[in-house]
């Protein structure tokens, strides 16, 4: 089976071989039927010339003439006749001869045509002579006198005259024949080619719409078999490219989601290998989505915890539960495994929820009734122990009375200035205690503070100072608000810092570069604390105790106290409003400090413009 690489010669070839093997069967034909006429043409021709040398050759095979006449006789007519001319005795002995010498020739008398006329009357025959050496035709009449044969009359003419006619004849039917075979072959080739260039260039557009450009369409340019294809391809493209958009605008979606998702998402076929990845599950496992794809579950979870969860996931064909605290990261995950039986041959879903914020504040929200417990328990307790005490005769000793209500007055205000304050801190957070900000000083909110704080400061024996140049810019708070942040500061570190200690209140103006960097360059300060721009940093060091590693990420959260915190009295509400303050004012607060050689707290506002 002949195979051809393009339509066109798929058509055009068959169609050509056939014309050829039609026109050269014609030729055949036609060549064979104008050989058959002229033979049969010839056949009548020497049968009637046969029949007239019989008829003149009667006389003389009555009259018994010598075989001399008969051969002058025999020349004679083939002159006439331009044929060869033989007279055949009964007995197949040849009597006279117009071409060969008839002494050497053999009996004739089993020569084909003679036994044909003998049997019938007349006979004929095509063949070679090995008399003259040629291919002729014969046709021989047998002479009767009275019913008896007295001999054969036969007359013979080459056949290369025919031949030579014939073959005439053959070349130019082969020439028609080749120039119309030329015809159709080109016909064909146009035909093949007519019909096989709209196939040509739907191809060309398919190819083109496997690339990707969904937006190619053929014009239909006929309206036989290929232009109804052109339309029902162009109408299927129709169909394909809205299906497409369609599937592409719903795979973005479920993209979009996936990559903006805060769980992390995981997707590993049969063998465990990660065949999608979401950023959100890339972050928690510490890896890159381009550099997990692909890749093992083992090697991109590194956790025992959560590949036994998969290989549980994996044998039971049932979704599994896991929780999964990541040490070396601080993470504490809720992992979910469920089977995809739609999704691939035992494809896994593994969903990674980062639980990490919820349970610290679960942390936050223990400690809180555990510190708020705490600071209440003490006024309390001392309360009914008060109440107790009068009530069992202390009301009788006025002076004592005096002194246990004076007492009960002060565990009062304590429980209420933790009720303010807790109000306080709770209208900060709800946004209703508006700030009213404005271009100030830095000395209108660190003078201030400072100076109230001072006579405390020195009946702890502290040094006090503050370096706040006049000539720095302004700065956009509410100046009330401010002052409380740097209250707060400044006694924290009067509390903490013991006795001949110093505490030492800054401002300074500082311009952060896009990199992160500080302009000047600030010793302490890490580059990218703070975003680009230009800031007031007011900074609060002292000497004190310091606070413990473990204690600086929760310092800020309210009632949070390290254990010495707790000694010094106080609710643990003073750094939550202040965190709460300079974030209200677009700011930010942190801390840096070594246990035992003191802290450094760090206020920076906005300068204004």
């Amino acid at each position: 089976m002949f195979h051809f690489p393009s339509i066109r010669w798929r058509i055009a070839i068959p169609y050509v071989v056939l014309i050829l093997l039609t026109m050269a069967s014609l030729v055949v034909y036609l060549s064979n039927v104008v050989r058959d006429n002229h033979l049969a043409d010839l056949e009548d021709k020497l049968t009637a010339e046969a029949r007239l040398v019989g008829d003149a050759f009667t006389p003389l095979l009555i009259s018994d003439q010598p075989e001399e006449a008969l051969d002058v006789r025999a020349h004679h007519y083939a002159d006439l006749l331009n044929a060869r001319v033989t007279i055949i005795a009964a007995d197949g002995t040849v009597l006279g001869e117009s071409h060969q010498d008839r002494a050497q020739m053999d009996n004739h008398l089993y020569r084909p045509e003679v036994q044909q006329a003998l049997a019938e009357g007349q006979g004929s025959s095509v063949r070679f002579s090995q008399t003259v050496g040629y291919e002729m035709m014969y046709v021989a009449i047998p002479v009767k006198v009275e019913g008896r044969v007295k001999g054969i009359a036969r007359v013979a003419l080459p056949l290369r005259q025919i031949e030579a006619h014939v073959a005439r004849l053959r070349r130019g039917v082969l020439v028609t024949a080749a120039l119309t075979t030329l015809v159709a072959v080109f016909l064909a080739i146009f035909v093949a080619e007519r019909t096989a260039r709209p196939v040509r260039r739907l191809t060309e557009v398919v190819q083109r719409m496997a690339a990707g450009d969904l937006k190619s369409r053929l014009l239909p340019l006929s309206h036989d078999e290929v232009g109804v294809l052109t339309r029902a391809f162009n109408d299927m493209s129709d169909r394909l490219r809205g299906t497409i958009n369609a599937l592409v605008e719903e795979r973005g979606r479920l993209t979009a989601v996936v990559d903006n998702m805060a769980d992390g998402v995981l997707i590993t076929d049969g063998a465990g290998h990660v065949r999608l990845i979401n950023p959100a599950a890339a972050r928690i496992l510490g890896t890159d989505v381009e550099m997990a794809l692909g890749r093992p579950l083992a090697q991109v979870a590194r956790d025992h915890r959560i590949i036994a969860l998969w290989q549980r996931c994996y044998q039971e064909n049932e979704e599994q539960f896991q929780a999964v605290e990541m040490d070396r990261r601080g993470l504490f995950l809720q992992a979910i495994a469920t089977p995809l039986r739609d999704a691939g041959p035992q494809a896994t879903l593994l969903i990674l929820q980062d639980l990490t914020r919820v349970r610290r504040l679960e942390t936050v929200r223990r400690d809180f009734i555990s510190n708020i417990s705490h600071e209440l328990r003490t006024p309390l307790a001392s309360l009914k122990a008060l109440v107790e005490t009068l009530r069992d005769g202390a009301l009788e000793d006025p002076p004592a009375a005096h002194r246990f209500l004076e007492r009960m007055e002060t565990e009062v205000d304590t429980l209420t200035h933790m009720v303010r304050e807790l109000l306080e801190l709770s209208r900060i957070e709800s946004g209703q205690a508006p700030l009213r900000l404005q271009p100030v000083t830095v000395a209108e909110v660190v003078i201030p503070a400072v100076e109230r704080l001072r006579p405390q400061a020195e009946r702890a024996r502290l040094e006090l100072t503050v370096e706040a140049p006049p000539d720095l810019p302004l700065v956009f708070a509410d100046a009330e608000r401010a002052q409380q942040v740097v209250t707060n500061l400044v006694h924290n570190a009067i509390k903490f810092t013991p006795a001949e200690g110093q505490i030492r209140v800054s401002a300074r103006r500082v311009q952060v570069m896009n990199g992160g960097k500080f302009q000047p360059d600030t010793p302490g300060l890490k580059p990218g604390i703070l975003p680009p721009g230009e800031w007031m940093l007011i900074i609060v060091e002292d000497t004190g105790v310091g606070i413990p590693a473990d204690d600086l990420p929760r310092i800020f959260e309210r009632f949070y106290k390290a254990d010495r915190a707790r000694s010094g009295g106080g609710t643990g509400l003073g750094l939550a409003i202040a965190k709460h303050i300079v974030q209200a004012h677009n700011g930010h607060i942190w801390v840096e400090s070594v246990e035992g050689e003191g802290s450094t707290f760090y206020l920076a506002l906005l300068i204004s413009r």
